[in-house]
């Protein structure tokens, strides 16, 4: 369970949301600027509120009320961004690594090579790897120390088509196996019906409306979403060279 509810005044802008989802994979989509990418930062610590509470399994991150906001480290979150922010001197494993907060290590890491599909790449550097590799790294990483949440922010808008689809199979699997909320941000509505289960959409600072799963099936069902799928997979054809 986690529990959104944030203010924040900038210049031009005033952020004000509040939402709540179980342990399920939410989607915050919109516009740039429409503060999805503010809002997972602030679940994670990187930035602070005016006001504000984030409560997650019943675990007060911040309650600005009662003065509490716990630092990055002791949110016990999973992040995950667009630019990966690897470390390019380390290698595959000493970059999953990084992520385990506990002494034990080895076989922690070597779980989480295998389930990412790293098998034999694990001495390798980031310059050597794939953009598809390296976000399971990425993603790999996120996920080792067990985080109570997983944030993923646009990770996915890197990548080319094909590698994209493909690490959207990879976290839905993921999904599968966890027992804790999941927000991914995009602006790919695609990509939003196609992985969610539940949709809130953005808009100016504020969260305009929110999808539920039965309505999100049902747009999953009309003929116009599978179209709309087929003309982004056309397009990204032609844009590769390749022929209708």
């Amino acid at each position: 369970m986690l529990k959104v509810t944030l203010k924040k005044k900038f210049k031009n802008f005033l952020f004000d949301v509040s939402w709540e989802t179980g342990d399920e994979l939410v989607v915050l989509l919109g516009y740039s600027g429409s503060g999805k990418s503010l809002t997972i930062n602030m679940i994670a610590g990187f930035v602070n509120p005016d006001e504000g509470e984030i409560v997650c399994n019943n675990r007060v991150f911040l309650d600005s009320y009662r003065g509490i906001s716990l630092p990055p480290q002791k949110r016990e979150v999973g992040y995950v961004s667009q630019y990966l922010s690897l470390f390019p001197h380390m290698t595959v494993r000493k970059n999953i690594e990084y992520g385990v907060r506990t002494k034990d290590k080895k076989d922690m890491v070597e779980k989480i090579i295998i389930k990412m599909g790293l098998k034999g790449y694990e001495d390798l550097y980031p310059d050597q790897l794939s953009g598809g590799q390296r976000q399971r790294v990425a993603l790999g990483r996120a996920l080792v120390s067990e985080p109570a949440i997983l944030l993923l922010d646009e990770p996915f808008s890197m990548l080319d088509f094909s590698v994209r689809e493909e690490m959207q199979n990879l976290v839905l699997n993921l999904k599968k196996e966890l027992s804790v909320p999941v927000v991914l941000v995009t602006h790919d509505i695609t990509e939003a019906f196609m992985m969610s289960e539940k949709i809130i959409i953005y808009s100016g600072g504020m969260v305009k409306s929110t999808l539920s799963l039965k309505e999100i099936e049902r747009e999953r069902n009309e003929k116009n979403f599978e179209l709309l799928r087929n003309m982004t997979k056309r397009a990204q054809l032609l844009i590769n060279g390749g022929t209708l």
